[in-house]
């Protein structure tokens, strides 16, 4: 199933749940701060904070945020 909230990660929650991972991971922001922020803020965000160009438009998918927790982890 896909679409918005499919369970195979590609709706809108899949989505969501993707960036609000790389927003805290790999920028610090809260839950919080993810939620308040609008689409360009974070659009902005991302392209910065992975290098520009159009590579920086998709965010990362679970795979790499498990090897960015591995890296950098928080304790």
């Amino acid at each position: 199933m896909s679409g918005r909230g499919g369970e195979d990660g590609r709706g809108f929650a899949g989505s969501a749940a993707r960036l609000a991972g790389f927003a805290g991971a790999v920028l610090g922001w809260s839950p919080d701060a993810f939620w308040r922020a609008t689409p360009a803020e974070l659009a902005a965000v991302v392209r910065a904070a992975s290098g520009g160009g159009e590579a920086a438009a998709m965010p990362p998918d679970a795979a790499t945020l498990a090897r960015m927790r591995e890296a950098f982890p928080d304790g």
